[in-house]
């Protein structure tokens, strides 16, 4: 079998690409107006919910750069991983039911919408969705990053095959899911994160074993030969401190309920009662498949620091070079098929709320509504895919890191207006618009004139607390808002 390795893998990503199509003109026939394309009808059971919200947190966010993080800085990735466990405790506990309130007591397509409806303030569905689409062009970047890296190894080391660029590579996956997008909607994306996020969760256990017996010592054997090389980076700071590891602990898990592309899946469920259900599914099978994000980079710095693997050109290739060289090849075949699917979803996922941010709750701000909404919804996913495209090839960062970076936009917006403002009757719009713009201004600013937070603290994590100030002190210091009485009763619940 392992002479056909190659074979075997490539076998399984094609199965994969005809399944996004079948799936894709399936949703076609389902999508029918712009609230099945952006909510999915509000339809959803609890399991094709829960399987949703974890596999959207994960993606090729996870599944490639997790690993590729822990390769590079050891320890410190875990605070990444382990503390978004908290992040879907506060989640569910502080929204799953209000939003599902929320999304009843109007015809909300969008998280902006429910905004409006909370602060009663146009400026701030306009900030909101501003936000939205900032944090959605960086974090679909990622995806698409992650695709093209993974297709590029997988192609280039099939002998079918000659050098495939990663230009190339990102053309393809780009195409792939313009059209996945384009005719499925939210439908596409929720249906086949219920199948990839069950085949992640097996092929992640699996990988896992894998990962033990790759060395004769398993684990202890992997520690020791990291250790002997940098005893920082197995420690339980890693290589990033205890200061940058703890802000990563504020930003992923606070920051969990900031996330609009998981929030929003709690407005699609059909039953409020499903989320006592929805979250212990969640969290089960976020940490099951988390599994790969951790085992995977712990083993491939330490195979290449033994000799037994060559280099990385670059850590985000740890996932793809383990699976094609150390893992059973139709369990690796499997592992790309599903992790494939996890980013296509994810990545539709990110479309979606940003084209609705672009062409519904703009426009709607300023009165003005779009004709013929959802040709104009599906002509927004190829522009915000070719916008995220680009981004992805200026940025030079790990796909790890430009997912923090959006993660980080998401939370200083979303925590204090959504988290905050939908459990809080002294909130008012004028902080929620505050505290949105300083958040893009002071976040942006950091970013791009390289200013380096001391003790490696993390940005988006300093920026999060920043706004959340900003949110409570204006906030006591306006005068409080009259809220409507549908707004009333449901905050009251």
């Amino acid at each position: 079998m392992e002479a056909y390795r190659d074979s075997i893998i490539l076998l399984f990503i094609f199965i994969y690409m005809l399944l996004c199509i079948g799936v894709g003109v399936w949703a076609l026939k389902k999508t029918k107006s712009t609230k099945d394309f952006f909510m999915a009808g509000k339809s959803l059971g609890a399991w094709v919910t829960a399987f949703a919200v974890f596999s959207t947190t994960l993606s090729g966010f996870g599944f490639v750069g997790g690993p590729g993080l822990v390769y590079s800085m050891g320890m410190s990735s875990f605070w990444m991983v382990v503390v978004a466990i908290m992040g879907f405790n506060v989640s569910f506990s502080l929204l799953a039911k209000r939003l599902r309130l929320f999304a009843d007591i109007g015809n909300f397509v969008s998280l902006p919408d429910v905004a409006f409806k909370r602060y009663g303030s146009n400026a701030t569905r306009v900030w909101l969705a501003l936000a939205i689409i900032i944090g959605v062009i960086g974090y679909l970047a990622t995806q698409i990053l992650a695709m093209s890296i993974v297709l590029t190894d997988i192609l280039n080391a099939s002998h079918y095959f000659g050098h495939v660029s990663l230009m190339m590579s990102m053309l393809i996956a780009c195409s792939i899911l313009v059209f996945y997008s384009v005719t499925g909607g939210m439908i596409a994306s929720v249906y086949t994160d219920m199948v990839q996020g069950g085949i992640m969760i097996v092929a992640a256990v699996l990988v896992f074993v894998t990962v033990v017996f790759t060395f004769d010592n398993g684990l202890l054997e992997m520690n020791q030969i990291v250790y002997q090389d940098d005893h920082e980076a197995i420690g339980p700071w890693g290589t990033l401190g205890m200061f940058g590891s703890l802000s990563w602990l504020l930003l992923f898990g606070l920051g969990g309920a900031g996330q609009p592309h998981v929030i929003t899946k709690m407005m699609m469920n059909k039953r409020l009662r499903d989320a006592k259900h929805i979250l212990p599914v969640t969290i089960s099978g976020y940490v099951f498949s988390a599994l790969l994000w951790i085992g995977i980079g712990l083993a491939m710095r330490a195979l290449v620091l033994s000799g037994m693997h060559q280099p990385l050109a670059s850590p985000d290739q740890a996932a793809s070079q383990f699976l094609q060289h150390y893992a059973h090849p139709v369990l690796a075949g499997i592992v790309f098929a599903g992790l494939f699917a996890a980013i296509m979803s994810t990545a539709e996922a990110f479309l979606n709320i940003g084209t609705a941010a672009i062409m519904h709750d703009i426009p709607k701000a300023f009165g003005y509504k779009i004709k013929k909404q959802l040709t104009v919804a599906r002509i927004t996913t190829v522009v915000l895919t070719i916008l995220a495209a680009i981004f992805a090839i200026k940025s030079g960062d790990l796909i790890a890191m430009i997912g923090a970076m959006s993660w980080g936009i998401f939370a200083a917006a979303v925590v204090p207006v959504v988290t905050l403002g939908f459990n809080w009757k002294r909130a008012t719009a004028t902080a929620a618009n505050v505290a949105i713009a300083s958040s893009l201004l002071v976040h942006f600013t950091i970013k791009w004139q390289h200013w380096g937070m001391p003790y490696a603290i993390d940005a988006g994590a300093f920026t999060l607390i920043l706004s959340l100030t900003i949110f409570i002190v204006i906030s006591l210091l306006s005068k409080q808002q009259k809220l409507d009485p549908d707004v009333e009763r449901v905050m009251d619940l």
